[in-house]
């Protein structure tokens, strides 16, 4: 079994996502100025970012037999994400999000359906799988699963990354977090998870609990870095003159950050590295349009210098 750089374990949807000039508040048909169909997901995006910059990922989720799955499927093997551990259940429906996007500043409206298929288990977790990765990359979907599967990695010596994006906290986080060694989470979670309104004290309280390193992002107004072995800075985001969309950003900015921990960068460029991506994603309708290239990131970097 080769080596993955990156193991994803979470849910993977069906994004459908249009521009209009204002979200609906009663009954009225609204006028799309675009449209687009593309995969979606915390973790499954994070991965198709990984790969665009070259990593060897690979995603375990469950997903039904439907025509969502397919594209969820066609697009994982398009971006070259391995699928050898995605479970499709006969009969089932998959996930779907429908995404209303602001065409005045990218904001967003989420219609979400979970689908039908069930929460993965221990047991159609590939234990192999999870001891041949680098890094294994979750959100605590597949609780239970998700439990067994960090415990794995932990004993394998396989670094455990969090990703806990804003609105997605709840309580059982708690027996998660602790567990990890990279935790990424929004200023909201970090706020909920600690009872910490103020950045620093939130960091520390994150740190505190057992990771090894904490980033705390909040949109345009950059990203907050924390690492036990001393190293606490703020890296600013790379603005654009108007944001087209800004789905899939977090998940980008966290694809990112695992790639520069892969290749062993300064905590400074992989955070810089990581905001770039981050803004370049937001310049396209969709989480995964605008992922960029290595050589495509090096080159906006070096025109922001």
């Amino acid at each position: 079994m080769s080596r993955m750089d990156v193991l994803g374990l979470g849910v993977s949807t069906v994004d459908i996502l249009s521009i209009v000039d204002h979200f609906p508040t009663q009954r009225e048909v609204l006028r799309a100025s675009d449209m687009t169909i593309q995969g979606g997901g915390p973790v499954a995006t994070a991965l198709v970012t990984l790969a665009r910059l070259g990593a060897h990922t690979a995603m375990i989720d469950a997903l039904g037999d439907d025509w969502r799955g397919n594209i969820i499927l066609e697009e994982f093997r398009k971006e070259r994400v391995v699928t050898d551990y995605i479970k499709v259940v006969e009969g089932h429906t998959s996930s779907t999000a429908c995404i209303l996007v602001a065409e005045d500043n990218g904001s967003r409206a989420i219609i979400y359906s979970p689908g039908t298929v069930p929460e993965l288990t221990a047991g159609d977790i590939d234990r192999r799988a999870i001891e041949s990765a680098r890094i294994l990359h979750i959100n605590g979907r597949h609780p239970d699963g998700c439990v067994q599967a960090i415990k794995w990695a932990r004993r394998a010596n396989v670094l455990v990354s969090f990703d806990g994006g804003a609105h997605r906290y709840r309580s059982e986080m708690k027996r998660i977090v602790p567990l990890t060694n990279i935790c990424i989470v929004a200023r909201d979670f970090a706020e909920n998870y600690t009872d910490q309104k103020e950045i620093d004290q939130a960091g520390e309280s994150l740190l505190d609990c057992g990771p090894e390193l904490v980033v705390i992002t909040d949109g345009l107004k950059g990203s907050w870095i924390f690492s036990k072995n001393g190293q606490t800075f703020f890296q600013q985001a790379y603005l654009f003159p108007g944001t087209i969309d800004s789905t899939g950003c977090g998940d980008s900015y966290h694809g990112a950050f695992l790639y520069g921990i892969l290749k062993k960068n300064s905590l400074q460029k992989t955070a810089s590295v990581a905001s770039a991506v981050a803004a370049m994603n937001s310049q396209f309708l969709g989480g995964r349009h605008g992922l960029p290239t290595p050589e495509q990131v090096e080159l906006f970097l070096s025109s922001r210098r």
